[in-house]
């Protein structure tokens, strides 16, 4: 294998054509540092960083010329021997937070890649079949074996992944790993550990290397604490086991993505193969593992659009200028107005109305919406939250009380709330009719009302009426829709209707509802 950006030492590490230390450019003859001189064109090292970071702002990571800079200055320093001092110093450099971070590695792979071709640990390795690639990888599982487990991803690649014809040829990650199947090597790993006892040569020893004392305490947990194979500790073997069979799935991923990049083009596989941050991924599309990921993020962004909320409210409390008291200020600076005084006027905290659609796949953008705007509860005076399917039900209670959880929240509703009648389609004419009728003393003329939902009724009568009869009584109304705007008016969408007496806005990501929520909230 050629090292591409430095291996994972500093002995054997390559150097990129073109950077600093590079012979073409240290011993090229001829060449001339004086200003009338031509300049040089970019180094391939500049040309893939430039490009590594056009990567991470095509997928939502903000990032200037003074960032890039400092990159730059990091490859300077730190040079290109050492892999991982590389990642870690860019990613100092270019990142801004954590949840970015997953984003960046995976960028990182294909734009600083391990080597290029065939991985050397590989080369003029005997063939093996699937049987002998478990067996070997069960033992790198259980010691932790790092520079084996990508050693074996190579291989696993190599022999399970090649899909396609011969120059139209590809490799699959997802391949590889339902025909490896990794995820069923955990209870030979763990009977292993068990047979072996303390100092044995199965899985105890292994777990040793990764696990610390848990590890030990394995080792003496059938004979010392009786805890067998339901004990605590060997609950704690088998999480470190699936941790380290999660880390082998990355590795074999980063491997096939880097050899297609290689045949396809970085930038095109960085475009189409790198999963969006949590804050990034459509709500209408979004998994339950992303709604476990969005729901860390709840509190932070929360606690981040609550400042950005204050920081309004102070400005908005500075009036027109006082003249009577910005003159007599004056006549301590000789007659000069330098500290201007200005009527102060301090407005009552506004009261939020959430209406909710809880049905389908709009459930989990309500869902988190709801949860973001009762963590904000402080910056309103009065928040209620109210869900419906096509009937409407009070739901603030649930949300006050509940875990920040989306899908827990979403199950709660579902079972302790009325939101549905004889059939449980979205009516959105019904549910607004309802709210209209029974709730509509909720609303007030300091109350800002926030309808979710993608107005898709179903074929059901819209019933704008209802809406007008709101949007009548409170400040303002604002309808956050998960979906695009070219989706307004197809099928049975009524989106077109409704933005005739409201404003509604496309919400598709939690990093737009942050935008919107900063935006359109009132101080």
């Amino acid at each position: 294998m050629t090292p591409a950006a430095g291996g994972g030492g500093r002995a054997d590490a390559g150097v990129l054509p073109g950077s600093r230390d590079s012979p073409s450019r240290r011993d090229s003859p001829g060449r001339r540092d004086s200003p009338g001189s031509q300049v040089p064109p970019a180094s391939p090292l500049a040309a893939r960083l430039t490009a590594f970071v056009r990567t991470l702002r095509g997928h939502g990571i903000r990032i200037g010329p003074a960032e890039t800079v400092d990159a730059a200055a990091v490859l300077a320093v730190l040079g290109l021997a050492d892999r991982e001092r590389i990642r870690e110093g860019l990613a100092a450099a270019l990142l801004r937070a954590d949840r970015q971070r997953a984003v960046f590695d995976t960028a990182f792979e294909l734009y600083f890649p391990l080597g290029v071709g065939e991985l050397a640990g590989t080369r003029g390795a005997p063939a093996a079949d699937r049987d002998d690639l478990r067996d070997r990888l069960a033992r790198a599982l259980a010691a932790n074996d790092a520079a084996a487990l990508t050693r074996l991803a190579g291989e696993a690649v190599d022999l399970l992944g090649r899909y396609g014809s011969p120059g139209a040829d590809g490799w699959s990650a997802h391949q590889t790993l339902d025909r490896l199947r990794p995820q069923t090597l955990l209870a030979r790993i763990l009977a292993a550990q068990r047979a072996g006892g303390e100092g044995g040569a199965g899985g105890g020893s292994g777990l040793g290397s990764g696990s610390g004392a848990g590890a030990d305490s394995a080792g003496r947990g059938g004979a010392g604490s009786g805890a067998g194979s339901g004990g605590f500790t060997d609950r704690l073997d088998a999480d470190e086991i699936r941790r380290r069979i999660e880390d082998f799935r990355k590795r074999v991923g980063s491997e096939a993505r880097r050899r297609v990049a290689e045949r396809r083009g970085a930038e095109l596989i960085a475009e189409r193969g790198i999963a969006p941050s949590a804050d990034q991924v459509d709500f209408l599309v979004a998994s339950r593992e992303q709604l476990v990921e969005l729901r860390r993020t709840v509190q932070p962004l929360a606690r981040k659009l609550a400042t950005r909320l204050a920081a309004r409210r102070r400005r908005a409390a500075r009036g027109s200028i006082d003249i009577r008291r910005t003159l007599r200020r004056s006549l301590s600076t000789g007659g000069v107005p330098l500290r201007p005084a200005y009527r102060r006027h301090r407005p009552a905290r506004p009261e939020i109305v959430l209406l909710c659609d809880v049905s389908g796949s709009v459930a989990g953008f309500a869902n988190f919406t709801m949860l973001l705007v009762q963590a904000m509860r402080d910056q309103f005076s009065k928040v209620r939250v109210y869900a419906f399917v096509n009937r409407v039900d009070e739901v603030t209670d649930l949300v006050t009380t509940g875990e920040a959880d989306p899908v827990e929240l979403g199950r709660r509703i579902a079972t302790e709330a009325t939101v549905s009648g004889w059939h449980g389609s979205s009516d959105y004419g019904t549910a607004l009719g309802e709210f209209a009728e029974r709730h509509l003393d909720a609303v007030g003329p300091r109350t800002s009302v926030i309808v979710l939902g993608d107005a898709r009724t179903n074929g059901f009568d819209p019933n704008a009426a209802a809406l007008r009869r709101v949007a009548a009584r409170a400040r303002r109304v604002h309808w956050l829709n998960p979906e695009s705007p070219s989706q307004w008016s197809t099928g049975d969408s009524a989106a077109h209707v409704y933005a005739e007496i409201v404003d509604m806005h496309a919400c598709r990501n939690a990093r737009r509802l942050g935008e919107l929520v900063t935006r359109l909230l009132p101080v």
